[in-house]
């Protein structure tokens, strides 16, 4: 991978990991239909750093607040503050995605080497979207949601490790449907996909040690890194901004048209 197809597609990873147009999908069907080789687990581990750079700058005032909240829950053994509670609910949805990467890991790899289910799956990821609106009640704030909701919202987490499905839409999509206003659908989201982001980096880390001089490639993927850094911190703020005023129907689009233009090319070109 050379230093403009590393750049351009960590741009494009920053600005699908948290637009619900679904990251891990763009990086299968890009290289695709380019021609470029897969980007590798080098690259992959490089640019979902470089999103964790980008959530942590954008909310590093929430997360010592939440962390601090939580502290303080541990000691009065009282979660019933906002922001504890808040956090509280990021740590129980957190796991139902660690559970399914665990277990469906051989499943999930499988689909990042079949770009017509990945375009099948753009498909899914427009409708739930589409769903989300027509049904979502949009009156209620993250730290109002339950441990169930956390847990339901947590599962559609885990179903979007599967590439094509986008999981800033199907955690944001999960919580229109458990009644989250829309910009408090995003900032759950955002917030939720933290430490998915993390330990999912970190494992690719740990595997990245064990591949005989790794460290000669990253020099080159520096550029990679840097853009999906920023393009995420641009991402997550354009589309806290765009939910304030405006809806998901825009994305659902934009799936349904990548996703039959690139199911279309993959029929055609067996």
């Amino acid at each position: 991978m050379d230093l403009i197809q590393a750049t351009i597609l960590g741009f494009v990873q920053g600005v699908s990991e948290f637009a619900p147009i679904s990251s891990s999908g763009h990086l299968v069907l890009v290289p695709w239909l380019l021609g470029w080789p897969a980007p590798g687990l080098i690259f992959d581990t490089i640019v979902h750093w470089g999103t964790l750079v980008a959530v942590l700058a954008y909310f590093w005032r929430d997360f010592v607040s939440l962390a601090r909240a939580w502290g303080r829950s541990l000691v009065s053994r009282n979660p019933s503050e906002p922001e504890a509670r808040l956090a509280w609910l990021i740590i129980v949805g957190t796991v139902p995605a660690a559970v399914m990467g665990y277990l469906g890991e051989d499943f999930f790899e499988s689909l990042f080497a079949a770009p017509a289910w990945v375009a099948g799956l753009l498909l899914v990821t427009g409708l739930v979207l589409t769903l989300s609106e027509w049904l979502g009640s949009r009156q209620r704030e993250p730290y109002q949601l339950s441990f169930w909701d956390a847990v339901i919202i947590g599962i559609a987490q885990g179903c979007a490790i599967a590439p094509g499905i986008s999981r800033s839409g199907a955690t944001m999509a999960a919580g229109l449907f458990r009644g989250l206003k829309r910009e408090a659908a995003a900032r759950y989201s955002f917030l939720l996909a933290t430490p998915i982001i993390f330990g999912a980096g970190l494992l690719q880390l740990l595997d990245l040690f064990k591949i005989e001089n790794a460290v000669v490639h990253l020099p080159p993927l520096i550029p990679g890194f840097l853009a999906a850094a920023f393009s995420g911190y641009l991402g997550i703020r354009f589309l806290l901004s765009y939910l304030q005023r405006g809806k998901l129907y825009a994305f659902a689009i934009y799936c349904w048209l990548v996703g039959s233009a690139c199911l279309l090319i993959a029929i055609l070109s067996h």
